[in-house]
């Protein structure tokens, strides 16, 4: 967790661009990002020189400047006066960034991928020198702090709100994280990645709970090479995707140039185990547009639906996945919208809605949605699916968002634990956990005006694929006795008279 004291060195930065003329949030952070990736190279670098120093054998592994390159080091490019620092960057350093990826990474790499076409934008020599002191000021010897100071730039996006962009709120994404409990084996996919949020909270997860991706030699190569799978469209989200990965200390995410409904999953069909995802679902695409393999099994231009069939197209058999859709999609009445939820229903394994409140995604959309859990199995597996009416997240539901006390989330976790540890949902779900503590009551015996109940599938089927936690939840009403409608008027007309004697001795005082 960053301080007050490093969110206050980093609000100047922020500030220091906004007053130099760049006032694009996306603008600022990649700008500050370069800057931080230079300072961290060079950092890197002047350890394994110390390393080859120490061992008295003079090889510096993993060279990241070549002889004829030490003026670009940070270390030296900060002591440089203001118009070279800005002529060495401007005409040699961008320059390296781009040219980066084949010296280091090595061809085809994400971050050769995304620094081919790094842009040099700061306008001029004093603002450049401003950030650079700035930047060089914050303490960076920690992979926590890095990974939480990017946090921290990248929450700035949902601050400014600027062109749409906006990330799914944190807390969320832990959320979702946790009832999926990732583990070392998985091969995460998150098809409409924006800044990599779900795959970092990932990575942060198997680093919290599977130390053995430190320890053994495999969970390790496959934690830094192989587990992590992002794909976008957007370049510049792109590159704070593999960015922000790199500064949450995953050195090789796959995060890559995808129209994900245009080409669906004709390269890697059945490839993850684990899809958590907040896909864009406000538009609709041409049937010209879209991966005809997607179209053959949902009809649709509606986005929301595409994805969720190149979800399951992207699973392998027994992956699951986590992912946020819109409400209509749980009672929509179309023949795609029939068609693709009974399909979750009859051959795979839907676990469980969880409905959040509308405002989660407010200041920019006040659309209700919910998050799905469901398991591919290609030979159904749905028994009884959980809902849970999420009616508090630790915020206010309005366009402030401010902290509040109130908040449903840890017990939508705690029930989910001990509902998957006490009896798998359905055939395919695993006991995640043996240490789930027991709570208030099963969720089997829970009552349907509770805030969680199961649905047997048999009733889902009944209200024709109906997943709306409103069809199924009960609500009592309580009996309320009203006075007698004479009884109202004869009150009013009392008041009527005396209000009308008050004006009359008001104006018997008037001249």
């Amino acid at each position: 967790m960053i301080t007050g004291e490093l969110k206050g060195k980093i609000d100047r930065v922020w500030d220091a661009f906004w007053s130099g003329g760049i006032s694009n949030p996306l603008e600022v952070i990649e700008q500050i990002t370069y800057l931080l990736f230079m300072r961290r190279l060079d950092e890197v670098q002047t350890l394994a020189e110390s390393k080859a120093k120490l061992l008295g054998h003079g090889v510096i592994e993993d060279v990241v400047f070549l002889p004829d390159q030490q003026q670009l080091r940070w270390s030296r490019l900060k002591n440089t006066s203001a118009d070279d620092m800005f002529a060495t960057m401007s005409e040699d350093v961008f320059p390296f960034l781009r040219r980066l990826g084949a010296q280091v990474g090595g061809d085809g790499s994400t971050y050769s991928e995304h620094m081919k076409d790094a842009r040099f934008t700061i306008p001029n020599a004093a603002l450049l020198t401003k950030v650079v002191d700035l930047v060089d000021e914050i303490p960076m010897a920690d992979r926590d702090t890095n990974g939480d100071l990017y946090e921290y730039l990248l929450s700035k996006i949902a601050s400014a709100g600027v062109n749409g962009q906006f990330r799914t709120p944190r807390h969320i994404i832990s959320l979702m994280v946790d009832l999926m409990a990732p583990t070392p084996q998985d091969v995460i996919c998150d098809p409409a990645c924006g800044t990599a949020g779900f795959l970092v909270g990932a990575s942060e997860y198997l680093r919290e709970h599977h130390p053995s991706i430190n320890t053994n030699a495999t969970h390790r190569e496959h934690f830094h090479d192989g587990m992590f799978h992002g794909y976008d469209f957007d370049k510049t989200m792109l590159r704070i995707g593999s960015m922000n990965m790199m500064m949450h200390g995953v050195q090789r995410p796959d995060i890559a140039y995808r129209d994900s409904l245009s080409e669906g999953a004709a390269h890697d069909e059945g490839r993850y185990s684990l899809i958590l995802a907040n896909p864009p679902f406000a538009g609709s695409l041409d049937y010209e547009q879209t991966s005809a393999e997607l179209l053959k099994m949902v009809k649709t231009k509606k986005t929301e639906l595409l994805f969720l069939a190149l979800f399951l197209k992207l699973l392998s058999t027994g992956g699951r996945a986590a992912v946020i859709v819109p409400d209509g999609v749980l009672f929509g009445s179309s023949k795609a919208h029939k068609d693709l939820r009974k399909e979750l229903v009859e051959k795979h394994s839907l676990d469980a809605v969880i409905k959040l409140p509308s405002g989660v995604f407010r200041p920019y959309a006040g659309v209700s949605t919910a998050i799905l859990l469901f398991t591919k199995t290609g030979v159904g597996g749905t028994k009884d699916v959980w809902f849970y009416d999420v009616r508090a997240d630790g915020f206010s539901l309005d366009d402030k968002r401010n902290p509040i006390a109130e908040s449903d989330l840890d017990d939508v976790r705690k029930r989910w634990k001990s509902l998957t540890t006490a009896e798998p949902t359905n055939t395919t779900a695993e006991p995640t956990d043996t240490t789930a503590e027991p709570v208030e009551a099963s969720e089997r015996d829970r009552a349907r005006t509770e805030q969680s109940f199961l649905v047997p599938k048999a009733e889902i089927v009944e209200n024709g694929y109906d997943l709306s936690i409103n069809r199924y939840k009960e609500v009592v009403y309580e009996e309320v006795e009203h006075r007698a409608p004479l009884e109202i008027i004869a009150d009013i007309e009392a008041l009527d008279a005396e209000i009308a004697q008050g004006l009359a001795e008001l104006k018997s005082m008037l001249p």
